[in-house]
């Protein structure tokens, strides 16, 4: 095997989060900077992070609560058209 190819190994580097969590580890570079890690990760945090700057989100729900709206106000407005029938086959 060639001498000398392999990087240095070192056991005892830094993984430091945004979040501001250290951890120890194995690794060829002394010490790394990560933006996430398992402390502050909503996958392992159970914590739900919604980043919406354009506003999908907001504007799908507004939609989904129209459409549900218009479905309740059709049904009611069936049950009543059926009922005036029924009344009106009566007299």
């Amino acid at each position: 095997m060639k001498k000398n190819i392999h990087p240095k190994y070192f056991d005892d580097a830094k993984i430091v989060c945004a979040c501001g969590n250290v951890i120890t580890a194995g690794s060829t570079v002394k010490e790394m900077k990560v933006e996430i890690c398992s402390a502050c990760h909503p996958f392992y945090t159970g914590k739900k992070k919604s980043l919406d700057t354009t506003g999908r989100v907001d504007r799908f729900k507004k939609l989904a609560e129209k459409s549900a709206s218009k479905v309740v106000r059709k049904k009611s407005e069936k049950k009543a058209t059926v009922k005036a029938k029924k009344e009106a086959k009566k007299k």
